[in-house]
């Protein structure tokens, strides 16, 4: 549903076009930067936006990448700086509004592209009583300290935004109030409200609506420095996040388990009860007893990352199938290893939950293990015999020469020797150790955050208490952990 536009430039002095071509999810984007002529950039962004409200100080631009019926909403979204005096963007919120489809659907959104870094776009959805408007909910975005300022005329950029539902559904975006499907070019809008300090400052807010949140006055200080912090936000195996983000979705051939098995059809992100924000990672296996119809999923990281310090995660194991019969020598794993199984440091630590036991020994059972090499047996491991249904917060430490072990902040093992020696990858697998039994069954292991810190040993209250910084600032994924 198109909506008639006119712009807004309040006689600001406007210079030449420019314009810029970027990759984003595997597609080109372009867009005109404020500056340009006024013939220009009518030329390049299509029709304009309604008339002004606000300060004055801020121009919210739009282009729409997806169609109305997408599975995923896709708003780039500029913001210029009109005003004489330079805008802190940790002053500054936008809020783009749209209309829930199904009454109560739980919806998520993640950063694509910007050349402020994601990990300085924080994020939250919002609900306000604006339905008839087609605006019950909104995106809220905000910036942290490190995303800068903008100096009088100029932009932030491109940002790339996704937004969508838990339940991997098809969206109806023809009615949400912010939504153009014939803005594929950049122009300014005012169905897409920017606030300083809370106030607007750009944009129509949808009459009649009222959001549950005053918009934040400031966003949150900068992001500390050597933290890998992620609560899995993402709509799909497939979604460009992820891969943005530094993660890779495993598949073809190899081990552990049933070999030639991996694939990304048991890789989803879906609203789960008792996860921290409502949404989880769901790493699931399917199998009809046969290596054919045997599925098995990892997410991993597609760099190294952690070598000393805290690496933590909140998991779910289970220890009865989702479907079919109990019985499966099924692996639960939480791990970090060398990507390079013949590197002379290698290194790799384990956690791997099994509930029915595997190789002979029985269930259930919870190995802790630490390798010097990938060759069979050289490695120190101790088994733990418990039960672990449900969510715990699993935390490996690895400081001062001594690996520890430990769930729910109780210590497990700790021992000296097989102490890193490298960066390693951050992985998440269930797998099926054999195949006892003909029959379809499935099984499900749940992710709801991970959380690293680079050399330094973090207990689990603190662990918990900078994650639950993290979700209520809106910020879904940073990683600034040392690259060498």
């Amino acid at each position: 549903m198109s909506r008639a536009r006119k712009s807004r430039r309040g006689g600001r002095s406007l210079l030449g076009a420019l314009l810029v071509l970027a990759l984003a999810g595997g597609g080109t984007f372009a867009y005109v930067t404020w500056g340009a002529s006024a013939d220009d950039a009518d030329s390049a962004t299509g029709s304009g936006s309604g008339s002004g409200s606000g300060s004055g100080e801020l121009t919210v631009r739009y282009r729409n990448d997806a169609p109305a019926g997408a599975t995923a909403a896709k708003p780039w979204l500029e913001v210029v700086n009109d005003s004489d005096k330079t805008v802190s963007l940790r002053d500054v919120t936008l809020r783009y509004w749209f209309k829930a489809a199904d009454g109560d659907v739980a919806y998520s959104s993640n950063c694509l592209q910007t050349s402020l870094g994601c990990s300085h776009v924080t994020q939250r959805i919002g609900t306000s009583s604006g339905a008839g408007q087609g605006a019950d909910r909104y995106l809220q975005l905000g910036f942290t300290q490190g995303a800068g300022e903008l100096a009088p005329g100029k932009s932030t950029e491109a940002i790339g935004l996704q937004l969508f539902r838990r339940d991997g559904k098809a969206l109806r975006q023809s009615d949400d109030y912010s939504f153009d499907a014939d803005l594929t070019h950049y122009a300014p809008t005012e169905r897409v409200t920017a606030y300083v300090r809370g106030a607007v400052a750009w944009g129509e807010e949808p009459k009649g609506a009222t959001a549950v949140e005053q918009a934040a006055a400031t966003g949150p200080s900068a992001l500390p420095s050597g933290v890998l912090f992620d609560n899995f936000h993402y709509s799909g195996a497939g979604d460009p996040a992820l891969a943005a983000n530094g993660w890779k979705v495993r598949t073809g051939e190899g081990g552990p388990g049933v070999r030639h098995s991996w694939s990304g059809d048991g890789v989803g992100f879906p609203s789960v009860d008792g996860a921290q924000g409502g949404q989880a990672m769901r790493l699931r296996v399917t199998t009809d007893g046969t290596q054919k119809g045997t599925s098995q999923s990892e997410l991993q990281s597609a760099k190294p990352g952690f070598f000393t310090g805290t690496m933590a995660a909140r998991v779910y194991f289970d220890d009865q199938p989702v479907t079919g019969r109990n019985g499966d020598h099924v692996n639960q794993n939480f791990f970090a290893l060398s990507q390079d199984a013949a590197s002379s440091k290698y290194s790799e630590l384990d956690y791997e939950y099994m509930p029915n036991g595997g190789w002979g020994a029985p269930g259930p059972r919870l190995d802790t293990t630490s390798w010097r090499s990938a060759k069979q047996g050289d490695r120190t491991t101790r088994d733990h015999t418990q039960r672990l249904k449900g969510w715990h917060t699993m935390m490996i430490t690895a400081m001062d020469g001594k690996v520890t072990y430990s769930v729910d902040g109780r210590a497990l093992y700790t021992h000296n020797g097989y102490f890193p020696r490298e960066r390693m990858g951050i992985h998440f697998s269930t797998w099926l150790v054999d195949l006892p039994f003909k029959g379809d069954r499935t099984w499900d292991m749940k992710v709801n955050w991970v959380y690293c810190e680079d050399g330094r040993a973090v207990s689990k209250t603190e662990v918990e208490k900078k994650v639950a910084a993290f979700y209520a600032n809106g910020t879904h994924h940073i990683d600034t952990l040392p690259k060498s």
